[in-house]
């Protein structure tokens, strides 16, 4: 941090009441917000939000035609417990808790010889497993004990029986395969030994993850919901061109597909991003001949401007499973929200709920990279997790300045409890009483030596703060 933005620098800028400090991300973010506004009038009027949201919910129960939704609680469950079986597994090679072994949690990580950046995630298998039942936690004196611990007879069978639960759930074969894979080398891969990318990715090969992330039962819900969501956005704009939609952290391209499907002949300028040459390369070839598709870098934790990316430059903002990696949620929602012109429209694709399976899998792509010196900064901040909730999210949006749409599916709905994918939109809310970012810009030049950093500077509605829970590692 620049050490010449003191209190006394931030304090009183034109048109600020509130401000927060956000650091990383290659430079601080100054937050800025106005005093608290009334309530502010439509950004769109005459556009019915909610009927677009109930026609994005019947896409999304269209693409799932045919499968039983009572029965996928049962099976997300069967992978969870496949997980829980393959924690135990790898916490009972350590021999720690044999014998009536008690153990803290440094003592645990050292006998893994766990990376520092992945020690978190075992953080989060000891907390699980005691929530389980198949831990115990003496409060007194922070030890660990009576572990359940599978056998490998029991813990081989149960990998050999994800089978039936990865094809309920429409999962490709090569996806069990990634989950076993992944579950056979977890000590590696814990202590940096190995990557998870390999698995992932093997020979550079993309179809287990674009397996996962278009043609699973979840992911196809949602891939088809957001999708109608952008195609209504085109269907009813009244501005003359190409509907200008950026893709952020497009990956594999797992929605966008299905996206550019729903759009079908609409004249687009389709601007497929992400942070990584390798998945442009990819969508290249996938998606080429693709009249109206770009390809450009993009990382969303730095500034967009600065990226070369003009404010006011997009109609539609997408980010599928992508923004649950910015290290401060609300910077990168503000940052968002300066692409989109008035009344824009933003859709995410989230995990909203934390699957075990995914503590010995994919969580090990979202540890901090080795030397991150600070990871989340946001709400999640000391708290060991990655995924915000459907309810933290639309806080989050209304905080940066949109007005949410209906979280989809609804609450009611069966795969809003079963798989935790969830479509979290907003539109792009009336100005209200953000402060002008280029006059707090030019005050705080005039306050700072001259040889000072500017911080980037975004203008919210309101800042949220962090709260550390008691007790959270710092």
């Amino acid at each position: 941090m620049n050490g010449a933005l003191t209190d006394e620098a931030l304090t009183g800028l034109p048109g600020v009441t509130d401000w927060q400090l956000v650091r990383g991300g290659g430079q601080d973010t100054l937050l800025v917000a106005g005093p608290p506004a009334a309530a502010r009038p439509s950004s769109a009027p005459g556009r019915d939000d909610d009927h677009t949201a109930d026609r994005a919910a019947d896409a999304g129960d269209a693409a799932v035609r045919g499968t039983d939704p009572a029965a996928l609680p049962a099976l997300m469950r069967q992978l969870d417990e496949t997980a829980l079986l393959t924690m135990a597994r790898t916490l009972d090679r350590t021999r720690l808790f044999r014998d009536g072994g008690r153990h803290g949690t440094d003592r645990i990580l050292e006998a893994l010889a766990v990376a520092p950046r992945h020690a978190w995630i075992v953080r989060r298998w000891l907390r699980t497993l005691t929530a389980e039942n198949r831990l115990h936690l003496h409060a007194a004196t922070g030890r660990y004990h009576s572990l359940a611990a599978p056998d490998r007879r029991e813990h081989a069978r149960a990998l050999r029986e994800l089978d039936g639960a990865c094809r309920g759930l429409g999962y490709p074969p090569s996806m069990t395969r990634f989950f076993r894979a992944a579950a056979e080398r977890l000590p590696l891969l814990l202590q940096d030994r190995a990557s998870l990318q390999e698995v992932l990715f093997p020979d550079g090969e993309t179809g287990t993850a674009r397996g996962n992330y278009r043609d699973s039962v979840p992911s196809r819900w949602a891939n088809h919901a957001a999708a109608s969501l952008i195609a209504e956005e085109a269907r009813h704009r009244t501005s003359r061109g190409p509907l200008r939609v950026l893709e952020a952290g497009a990956g594999v391209g797992g929605t966008t597909g299905t996206v550019l499907e729903a759009l079908g002949d609409t004249d687009v300028d389709y601007l497929f991003t992400d942070v990584s040459p390798f998945f442009l390369r990819t969508a290249k070839e996938v998606f080429g001949g693709r009249p109206g598709l770009r390809h450009a870098l993009f990382d969303i934790q730095a500034d967009p401007l600065a990226q070369g990316f003009e404010a006011g430059s997009q109609d539609v903002v997408l980010a599928a499973n992508v923004l649950h990696n910015a290290r401060h949620a609300g910077r990168a929602l503000a940052a968002l929200r300066e692409l989109l012109v008035p009344g824009g429209l933003l859709v995410l694709v989230e995990s909203c709920q934390e699957h075990y399976q995914t503590l010995t899998s994919m969580y090990l792509l979202m540890s901090p990279a080795p030397g991150e010196q600070d990871w989340f900064t946001d709400l999640r901040v000391g708290q060991d997790r990655v995924f915000l909730t459907a309810e933290e999210w639309t806080h989050q949006l209304d905080a940066a300045g949109f007005d949410p749409l209906p979280v989809l599916p609804h609450e009611e709905h069966p795969l809003a409890g079963a798989a935790g994918q969830r479509v979290v939109a907003g539109r792009v809310g009336a100005d209200a009483a953000r402060p002008d970012t280029g006059r707090v810009r030019t005050a705080l030049a005039d306050r700072l030596p001259p040889a000072s950093h500017l911080p980037r500077v975004h203008a919210v509605d309101r800042i949220i703060r962090p709260t550390l829970p008691t007790g959270a590692p710092c």
